[in-house]
């Protein structure tokens, strides 16, 4: 069915909103029908048929089911309308806007919308009505949306996929939370690249790795003579990112002092150069990402609370590797395809016990173990099948154990023994220390100062 020929129905107690939706899609469809009290549904749908329902997530009814929406979806199968159901949601509700898509619903839109997105749902959901479905899996294809570095085909990689493409076009401040090695800046980058932000700037920052005293320079600038080593202007990374995205890594490891300073540009949209008082108007959208739980953050010794509101309209949590299933060989035969082109091998395959030894290990440094486990295994390689035996995990997660020390001083020795060993082995170089351990410089870093090497 096409739009021009659909009749819509209206479920928000909301006024501003039914009035825009009403405006919108006066010239667009057949007929808007609007309505606030979601008790009236019985009564609307016994009069006459609907194509779609646009239906809103939560009302002020004396229904107390903890989320309307899910009850209203229900009730609308049960009056037996077969009409497409688009749930309306806030930021805050999209992990239940994906879960609703298990429990019948069409789709979803994320309030405020853009009025062509909104159209194309719509559109999709009238095209689509009557078909077959199977949860989320009827979304676009993740290669479609994400492209080739984010991979993956399970359940829950599909909803991050689906979170995603919903509020990528927004302008919600993003916080994702996940372990190390995860993925998490290359969710940053799929954000920015769907967002409507995408011809601009895509500015990342380590802010976890920066000292207090480069702390400001770095990110709101400096000018010429502003300290003994401003030798020229320089602009800082909120400047940079103007009109585009600002993507902060390892936020959860900044100080108070820093956080302090970050939240009064976040407030005021507006930074200061070191060594100026003229502040610079910024127009940016925030992405920051930590693999610290939010539990953590909440701590307000450690964390400021003002700031996470701030940063975390909408929070994505990327799942551990070992939750992934099937992906972990998704990603093995990906990666071993870029490193075989790179180290000019022929098409690297793997054997039964290889791809069963893949799947049983439980990754502690996640995406980024695996990826450089295959590197190695095919720099090593001997033909162009990988073997069980190919495939060599962390030295800092596969070192034996000595019996004489008690299980956490253990555990501690073989740490330090194997970062010393690794880095002598590299004569120093930490950068490919920090690679052959399958850490990160900044992880790398943190371990040298715990253990004072």
């Amino acid at each position: 069915m096409v739009l021009k020929n659909a009749a819509i129905l209206v479920i928000d107690d909301d006024p501003d909103v039914l009035t825009a939706v009403r405006l919108l899609l006066k010239t667009e469809a057949k007929e808007v029908v609007t309505e606030k009290n979601p008790e009236n549904l019985r009564s609307l749908l016994a009069a006459k048929p609907y194509d779609v329902i646009l239906l809103d997530m939560n009302f002020t009814s004396s229904i107390n089911t903890g989320n309307e929406g899910f009850f209203w979806l229900k009730k609308i199968k049960e009056f037996g309308s077969d009409a497409a159901v688009i749930m309306i949601t806030a930021y805050g509700d999209i992990d239940l806007a994906v879960r609703s898509l298990k429990e019948g619903a069409a789709d979803f839109v994320v309030k405020p919308w853009h009025n062509e997105r909104l159209i194309d749902t719509i559109r999709e959901a009238l095209r689509t009505k009557g078909s077959p479905r199977t949860g989320i899996s009827n979304t676009p294809s993740k290669d479609s949306l994400i492209g080739s570095s984010l991979l993956g085909d399970s359940e829950i990689m599909r909803e991050i996929f689906y979170k995603i493409e919903k509020i990528a076009p927004t302008e919600a401040n993003i916080l994702i939370l996940g372990e190390n090695g995860t993925g998490k800046d290359l969710i940053a980058k799929a954000i920015h690249e769907h967002s409507l932000r995408a011809q601009k700037p895509f500015v990342k920052v380590d802010v976890g790795a920066l000292t207090e005293t480069l702390f400001e320079s770095e990110l709101f600038g400096h000018k010429k003579g502003a300290f003994t080593d401003a030798r020229e202007d320089r602009v800082g990374r909120f400047e940079a990112a103007n009109g585009g995205t600002l993507f902060l890594d390892e936020i959860g490891n900044i100080s108070l002092h820093q956080q302090a300073k970050l939240l009064s540009v976040l407030q005021n949209r507006q930074v200061t150069p070191l060594g100026t008082n003229l502040a610079q108007p910024i127009d940016i959208r925030l992405i920051c990402a930590t693999n610290l739980p939010l539990s953590e953050l909440a701590n307000e010794n450690r964390f400021r609370k003002d700031l996470i509101y701030r940063i975390n309209t909408v929070e994505i949590t990327m799942p551990p590797l070992r939750r992934r299933g099937d992906d972990i060989l998704i990603l093995a035969k990906h990666f071993a395809g870029i490193y075989a082109q790179k180290y000019l091998k022929p098409s690297i395959h793997f054997d039964s016990k290889a791809l069963e030894k893949l799947k049983n290990y439980h990754y502690p440094g996640n995406v980024r173990e695996l990826q450089y486990t295959i590197e190695r295994a095919l720099i090593m390689a001997e033909n162009d099948t990988l073997e069980a035996r190919d495939l060599i995990f962390s030295p800092i997660e596969s070192a034996p154990l000595l019996d004489d020390e008690p299980e956490e001083l253990r555990l501690s020795t073989i740490e330090k023994n194997t970062i010393l060993r690794v880095i002598e082995k590299h004569n120093g170089n930490i950068t490919k220390a920090a690679k052959e351990l399958g850490l990160t410089r900044t992880a790398l870093y943190r371990r040298l100062s715990k253990y004072d090497i």
